[in-house]
């Protein structure tokens, strides 16, 4: 069973930055609108920024002009560069596709965005 497995999260101050990166196969990026995802303690898990295959992009509106999702066909990633963060960004992080496949989900990586 293949999964999307999100790494690069920790701890930062706010104002800070992190870049997450997401591995997948060559087929899955080929065909499927890649998202990042994000759950925060009590919350619904949402959709934060997205890319298609031909390099189409969504943002959510609480990350616009912070968040830069990007994907390098080269080595198979999808990446999130995350600045500017807040602390209404500490979530798990997820990668999947958009929309999302539940054979995908992987366990996410936690950003904490604190002082």
């Amino acid at each position: 069973q293949v999964q999307l497995v999100g790494s690069g999260g920790g701890l930062v101050q706010p104002g800070g930055s992190l870049r997450l990166s997401c591995a997948a196969s060559r087929f899955i990026l080929s065909i499927y609108t890649m998202g990042w995802y994000r759950q925060a303690p009590g919350k619904q898990r949402q959709l934060v920024a997205s890319i298609t295959s031909g390099g189409n992009i969504n943002y959510a509106d609480s990350v616009k002009g912070r968040f830069t999702i990007s994907r390098d066909n080269a080595n198979n990633t999808v990446t999130l560069q995350m600045n500017s963060l807040k602390p209404e960004d500490t979530a798990v992080y997820y990668c999947n596709t958009s929309p999302w496949r539940p054979e995908y989900w992987g366990q996410g990586t936690q950003v904490t965005v604190s002082s």
